[in-house]
């Protein structure tokens, strides 16, 4: 358990003429994708690395061009403009909702790459000129190997694609907001954490930043272990709508103990922030804190990132009973005032004996 290496990349942008494809555009020259191209982009995509574009390029043309290659189906949110690229790694972030320094852009142009580092210095900047030869050596890099291929990370883009659907058809809608998420028919399930969940769980430990309480990651290992502990309770969630799953989001480690039940981690995916289902996970939480009889603590360690989780707790009306070094706070919740469930939602909770 710990902070260990480097965060692993979740998306790769791209640069367009002599990167992906040799030549220019513009100039109308014959365009022929770099050696590896394909191969490259449907395994980063199987493993859950999501790619856009950021080219000063005609935007119409350069789609055609990819249309007629048959890879423009990979791509999230292509900034293909004539703005600064800083502008388009930025508005291709805020589109994503992750963090820049996950993020990584390849450009052959020694100008762009030091433009754009300029502008976000925790971005990770490529040569393309060091792949030209063959872009399948982009696969060997660690930072574009996740430990494990889960069902989530496979389905990334997909779920991109119906976030996207989603948030169009909600700027469309002109009732009231919760008249509009009773009509996703969303279903939050709630379980205890088996085996087969054990590689998901562990990369939400790793890839989760805002909604984390602790940052603190966990190995498939010490997952599994504390799954089988009579002392915890290893939670996961998954949201689903008529859309399709929002995949596995959500994540907590609660201490059992007779007396004290002690949060000692809760995550949940930005992508569902939007619903409150992170409100519902920590409810149930602590109802079942409340019908054992026992006091109720929440670990948060203060990070870059996760101020967003520090509000959420005080929304909840968790006051602070204990800090340490390393922004490390003890909260408590005296369980007197739990949010009910919101009715938008169909929320299925654990039923069954925990899986040895």
């Amino acid at each position: 358990m710990g902070k260990g290496k480097p965060k692993e990349l979740k998306a790769l942008v791209w640069d367009l003429d002599n990167t992906l494809w040799k030549g220019v555009l513009l100039e109308k020259d014959d365009l022929t994708l770099r050696a590896g191209i394909v191969e490259t982009l449907k395994a980063l995509d199987e493993r859950g690395i999501l790619l856009s574009i950021a080219s000063k390029n005609n935007h119409g043309d350069a789609m055609a061009r990819l249309k007629q290659l048959g890879i423009d189906h990979y791509f999230l949110f292509p900034q293909i403009t004539w703005s600064a690229k800083s502008e388009s790694l930025a508005s291709i972030k805020e589109a994503l909702n992750i963090g820049m320094d996950t993020i990584a852009f390849i450009d052959d142009d020694d100008f762009e790459r030091a433009e754009v580092q300029a502008a976000h210095p925790d971005l990770v900047v490529i040569n393309s000129t060091d792949y030209w030869s063959d872009y399948t050596k982009l696969l060997g890099e660690p930072r574009f190997s996740p430990k494990y291929l889960t069902e989530d990370s496979r389905r990334r883009r997909l779920m991109y694609l119906e976030s996207a659907q989603r948030d169009h058809i909600e700027a469309e809608y002109k009732g009231p907001k919760e008249e509009f998420l009773q009509s996703l028919e969303m279903r939050f399930v709630i379980s205890r954490a088996t085996e087969a969940d054990l590689q998901r769980a562990e990369e939400l430990t790793v890839r989760t930043n805002q909604l984390n309480s602790t940052g603190v990651t966990f190995s498939y290992e010490e997952l599994d272990k504390l799954r089988r502990s009579n002392e915890h309770q290893l939670l996961i969630c998954e949201l689903t709508d008529k859309f399709g799953s929002y995949g596995k989001i959500g994540l907590a480690l609660v201490e059992t103990g007779r007396e004290v039940w002690h949060l000692r981690l809760m995550l949940m995916s930005c992508r569902v922030m939007s619903r409150g289902v992170g409100t519902i996970f920590l409810s149930y939480i602590m109802q079942q804190a409340k019908e054992a009889g026992a006091r109720f603590l929440a670990d948060f360690i203060q990070t870059e990132r996760n101020r967003m989780m520090y509000v959420s707790y005080k929304f909840s009306q968790f006051k602070e009973v204990e800090s340490g070094e390393n922004g490390r706070i003890v909260f408590e919740n005296d369980l007197t005032n739990i949010q009910p469930f919101p009715k938008y939602v169909s929320v299925v909770t654990p039923s069954t004996p925990r899986e040895k």
